[in-house]
C-alpha cells in the first residue's frame, strides 16, 4: 500500500518547532532559505512537502521552518516578511495568485534576496528562478487526448483551476486553442473552481443534468478534482470502466498516486505527472545557488530540462510525462516511488 501524503510526516513536526534542529544539518553559510508552502490541502502539494523535508533532513540546504499560506496571497506577503525578519537570505514561494505578488518582490530584490517561484511563474517582479513545468503544454497534451478519444466529436467538461493563476491560464488557454484548431466540433464547457473540489462538482453536476452526453472532462488539477470527481459520476452511476459502453474519458493533471490508482482501475484514462520530486530538488537548488551568488543562461540543462527567458527571470521548464494504462507502472515516475508502509 502507498503511503498517501494527506498528513503532516513526523519531520513536519520538528520544523513547526524549532528551526529545523535535528532535521536540516545543513551548512549556514551564506545564510538560510525561507521556505513557504502555498496549501497543503491537495495530495501534489503534501507529496511537494514531503520531498521537501527529506531532502532538507539529508543534506540540503539549511532552512527556517516551513510556512504554510493556506492559498491565500495576503499570507504569503505576511508570511514571506516574517521569513526575511527571521534572517532569510533566500526565498522558496509558490504564489497562487501570480498577479498579486509583484510589490513582494520587488521588495525582495531591494534586499537583494533571490527568489525561487515553483510551479506558478509571478506576472510581475523578479525572480531568480522559477522551477516549473510547461503548463501550456498541460493544456495542449491534454486536449489531444481527448480530442482522439472522442474522434473529433462530442461534448467536454473542463474544470479549470483560478484563473489568476499563470497555471490556470495557460492550462485553460492553450486548452481552448486546441481544441479551436484540431477539434472544432467539440463543445467545450469551462468551468472555473478557483483550485476547489467542491466547486468543481457543484460545477461539473449541474452540467451533467443539463447536458447528459458529456463524453469527456479535463481536471486540471487531480489532487483537487479527482475525488470529488470520482464520487459524483459513482452518485450518478456514471462511473463505467474505461473501453465499456458509456465510459466517460477523464485526463487529469497532477500525476498522484491517486489518479495512478484511477487509471489501473478504469476510472480514468491519462494524467500528466507534474514532477513533485523535482519541484522540490530544484527548488532548494536554485535557492542555494541563489545564496551562492550563481548565475544560469538559457538552455538546456544537465538534468534533462530547459532553462528560458522569461520577462523578470528565468524560468527551468521540467519535463511532464502523459501517463497511460499503458506507462502507469514506470518506476521513474514520483508517485511511483513514495514509500510503502511496513
Amino acid at each position: 500500500m502507498r503511503l498517501r501524503t494527506t498528513g503532516a510526516v513526523a519531520c513536519a513536526v520538528l520544523l513547526a518547532t524549532a528551526a529545523l534542529a535535528g532535521c536540516n544539518r545543513g551548512s549556514t553559510a551564506g545564510g538560510r532559505i525561507g521556505i513557504d508552502m502555498p496549501r497543503t490541502d491537495t495530495d501534489f502539494w503534501n507529496s511537494y512537502q514531503q520531498y521537501l523535508e527529506k531532502d532538507l533532513a539529508h543534506g540540503g540546504p539549511a532552512a527556517l521552518p516551513l510556512s504554510n499560506s493556506q492559498n491565500d496571497i495576503a499570507k504569503v506577503v505576511s508570511n514571506v516578511q516574517a521569513l526575511t525578519d527571521q534572517g532569510a537570505k533566500a526565498i522558496v514561494m509558490a504564489p497562487q495568485d501570480t498577479g498579486a505578488i509583484a510589490a513582494a518582490l520587488r521588495r525582495l530584490a531591494e534586499k537583494k534576496i533571490p527568489v525561487v517561484s515553483v510551479d506558478t511563474r509571478p506576472d510581475e517582479g523578479k525572480v531568480y528562478m522559477v522551477v516549473r513545468a510547461d503548463n501550456r503544454a498541460y493544456g495542449e497534451k491534454s486536449c489531444d487526448y481527448l480530442g482522439r478519444k472522442l474522434g473529433g466529436r462530442g461534448r467536454v467538461a473542463e474544470l479549470q483551476g483560478d484563473l489568476s493563476s499563470i497555471n490556470g491560464r495557460d492550462r485553460s488557454e492553450a486548452f481552448a486553442a486546441c481544441m479551436k484548431k484540431k477539434f472544432p466540433k467539440i463543445t467545450v464547457h469551462e468551468l472555473a473552481t478557483d483550485w476547489k473540489g467542491e466547486v468543481a462538482s457543484g460545477k461539473l453536476q449541474s452540467l451533467l443534468a443539463q447536458h447528459p452526453d458529456v463524453g469527456g472532462i479535463y481536471l486540471q488539477a487531480g489532487g483537487a478534482f479527482l475525488q470529488p470527481t470520482l464520487a459524483l459520476l459513482k452518485q450518478k452511476k456514471l462511473l463505467r470502466p474505461a473501453g465499456s459502453d458509456g465510459h466517460i474519458t477523464i485526463i487529469s493533471n497532477d500525476g498522484i498516486p491517486d489518479e495512478l490508482d484511477a487509471i489501473r482501475a478504469g476510472k480514468i484514462d491519462a494524467t500528466l505527472s507534474q514532477p513533485a520530486d523535482l519541484y522540490a530538488k530544484y527548488a532548494l537548488y536554485y535557492a542555494k545557488a541563489g545564496l551562492e551568488g550563481k548565475t544560469f543562461t538559457p538552455g538546456p540543462t544537465g538534468h534533462g530540462s530547459t532553462i528560458v527567458k522569461i520577462k523578470n527571470g528565468l524560468e527551468d521548464q521540467l519535463p511532464a510525462p502523459l501517463v497511460t494504462k499503458d506507462t502507469v507502472d514506470d518506476k521513474k515516475l514520483w508517485a511511483n516511488q513514495l514509500e510503502k508502509k511496513k
